[in-house]
């Protein structure tokens, strides 16, 4: 049963905890640059992620570790400029908040006073504690991300499913346990058991937004490239795709590449 969405007229951290406490689901989505962040904005998404899988799907690379502080700050900046109503939270890179709480303070300041953005997010738990901490007390919201955490992939190996063991999904439970004590707003859980997701969910009364974690979680949240099938080598379980825009895409540009060489663009309406 669908519940009635009330109308925000703009999206804040508060926002998104009154949309879990009414039954009603978060929906986000990414976005790298001005463009399509006011469509995405536009179209009445509530979070926009300014996610290190640009680093991916902007910049080509294999994972999310090459992407660095200014080019994210660089990325969110744009999106800033594009939207009225989202709330755009922005990934932390690789190496800007691990090793020293007060390196990652100061990348989290950055961020914010150079991009616009309006929240932070970070991968992991218990381990990056410190660094939650002081970017929290210097009144900074943090979104949690725990699951699937891709900056650690090498230490994974693997982009398969997380926490399907005992032990792994315990120490889920109580990391998520620990975001919401230490003060994150929120927290993403990235290919978890949809059980499980459902259970963490439950257990907080911020909201959990799911990649990969089922319907059980307050929302979800997909790379807008993949959901539009602007990318169409990556096929996980939990991409939806909405258009084949690789396709479209594809067709409109030959179709001006001969245009063009038939000399039938422009056409004498199209010249000054």
């Amino acid at each position: 049963m669908s519940v009635a969405k009330k109308q925000y007229k703009r999206i804040t951290t508060k926002s998104l905890v009154d949309m879990k406490s009414n039954g009603e689901k978060i929906a986000m989505l990414t976005a790298y640059d001005y463009t399509m962040a006011k469509i995405v904005d536009g179209a009445g998404i509530d979070v926009i992620l300014v996610g290190d899988s640009a680093s991916n799907v902007m910049a080509g690379h294999e994972t999310t570790l090459p992407i660095t502080l200014d080019q994210m700050i660089y990325h969110a900046a744009s999106v800033v400029r594009g939207i009225e109503r989202s709330l755009v939270v922005v990934d932390l890179p690789f190496g800007s908040y691990q090793s020293d709480p007060k390196e990652a303070l100061r990348s989290a300041i950055r961020i914010m006073k150079e991009s616009g953005g309006h929240a932070v997010k970070l991968e992991g738990g218990k381990e990056i504690k410190e660094s939650i901490k002081r970017i929290l007390n210097a009144g900074i919201p943090v979104m949690g991300h725990l699951g699937l955490t891709p900056q650690s992939i090498y230490k994974f190996g693997t982009y398969t499913v997380r926490a399907k063991e005992e032990e792994e999904a315990e120490k889920l439970k109580s990391d998520a346990l620990l975001l919401e004590k230490l003060g994150c707003f929120a927290m993403v859980l990235e290919k978890v058991p949809a059980k499980l997701a459902k259970e963490v969910s439950e257990s907080v009364s911020i909201p959990v937004i799911g990649i990969g974690a089922g319907n059980g979680v307050d929302g979800q949240v997909l790379v807008t490239h993949d959901m539009l099938g602007m990318t169409h080598e990556f096929n996980p379980r939990f991409l939806r795709r909405y258009l084949d825009l690789h396709e479209e895409m594809t067709n409109a540009f030959k179709s001006y590449m001969q245009d063009v060489k038939s000399l039938d663009f422009p056409s004498d309406e199209e010249q000054y």
